[in-house]
């Protein structure tokens, strides 16, 4: 864990737990580690619905864990089955397990990845033509807006943590879609042949994954002293580039693609020919994002996502995610063509003020939809105040 720190004194972390052998070692871990800080530990158990006894193993999963003293919740997904699932259900399960350490107050969430894991995610990225960037695998913690995302076990390899279940008297539980030969993962699990992840195989990826994160790190330290000179970021989600200063070399590609992944609001950057090409263009869209000629760039206002419900910890677009207590029935979305009917101050481009995040109510009179309030403008209709923050967010990133 020390790598992976400072954590401060008692620290309120959240482990996803599956029921799987590697989450139940790491909840298991994770317990001992924060009870000699004083901390707490939260497992947060995800059932995506997806198989009829989903609900009964979460149960089950938690009565294991409640017993051995690693308090637990439960987060029900509902997902449809059908194409893309195991995305879908990657996907759901980060957010629901974000939005449960906002609301619990854990400023790290622990996930159970291992070594066999890491090696697979190379190969995958490896055929899918990752650059530098994506060879170097997942990160050991990356930042995930609401919490910083950690994987204490990437280096360990599986065999290991078998046994600290093991020990502990526990018959974890085996998803049936971890050796189905449909999913690619599954094939290339297959083909290693190494269940244990203490093979020559699973060795040497993990140490090519580990030269290629040392690398990525170096790069993140170039491409920061440039970013210093050349970017001026808002919180409201656009930036100022001095293109000449960004330049066009890799290191630029490099910023670039980081700028328009949170000005876009993607979970991943654009590949670095896409960024090149922007750069040597000087202007167009990408990843949802818009730069011009003159340096800006912004989010593609056609882009931006619907509005979502307003409530504490609501992430919108990718970028913007909702902090404090609004009053109930509010919505968090774009400020769009009413930007056009308010006050604009020098430093808000005209082009970015639509996609202003935005709390919108519907008028009980008219039906209609009504501004409520726009933090960024200071502007409001409530007659009281109330406590709500919005803060640029954006999630995911090339780290995995």
């Amino acid at each position: 864990m020390a790598p992976l720190g400072p954590f401060g004194p008692t620290p309120t972390i959240l482990a996803g737990v599956s029921g799987g052998p590697h989450s139940l070692a790491l909840a298991l871990l994770l317990a001992r580690w924060v009870l000699a800080r004083g901390g707490r530990l939260l497992a947060g158990i995800v059932d995506h619905g997806l198989r009829a006894e989903s609900a009964k193993e979460a149960a089950d999963v938690a009565g294991w864990l409640v017993a051995r003293g690693i308090e637990s919740r439960i987060l029900r997904l509902g997902l449809a089955p059908g194409p893309g699932a195991q995305a879908r259900a990657r996907a759901g399960r980060l957010a629901a397990l974000l939005d449960l350490a906002t609301t619990e107050g854990a400023g790290w969430l622990a996930l159970g990845q291992h070594r066999a894991d890491q090696a697979e995610t190379l190969l995958l990225r490896g055929l899918a033509g990752s650059g530098a960037a994506g060879l170097a695998g997942m990160a050991a913690a990356r930042s995930a807006g609401a919490a910083l995302l950690i994987r204490p076990l990437l280096g360990q390899a599986p065999a290991r943590l078998e046994a600290v279940v093991a020990a502990a008297g526990l018959a974890p539980l085996r998803d049936p879609s971890n050796a189905d030969p449909r999913f690619t993962r599954a094939r290339l699990r297959a083909a290693l042949a190494d269940a244990a992840g203490q093979g020559p195989a699973v060795a040497a990826l993990d140490q090519a994954a580990r030269a290629f994160a040392a690398r990525r790190a170096r790069q993140a330290q170039v491409v920061a002293a440039r970013l210093a000179v050349a970017v001026q970021l808002s919180e409201w989600g656009f930036g100022r580039l001095d293109l000449a200063a960004l330049g066009r070399d890799e290191v630029a590609e490099a910023a670039l693609a980081g700028l328009v992944r949170m000005v876009g609001g993607g979970a991943y950057a654009p590949s670095e020919a896409a960024v090149g090409r922007l750069l040597a263009q000087g202007a167009g869209t990408l990843g949802g994002a818009r730069l011009t000629r003159q340096g800006l760039l912004l989010r593609e206002a056609a882009a931006m996502a619907p509005a979502v419900p307003a409530v504490p910890g609501a992430l919108w677009d990718g970028r913007f995610r909702l902090e404090g207590q609004p009053p109930l029935g509010l919505w968090l979305g774009p400020l769009g063509p009413a930007a056009a009917s308010l006050p604009r101050p020098a430093w808000l481009p005209a082009a970015v003020a639509a996609t202003l995040p935005a709390l919108w109510r519907a008028d009980r009179a008219s039906r209609d939809t009504v501004l409520a309030e726009v933090p960024a403008l200071a502007y409001s209709d409530f007659q009281t105040s109330f406590d709500i923050r919005l803060r640029f967010a954006p999630l995911g990133g090339a780290g995995g």
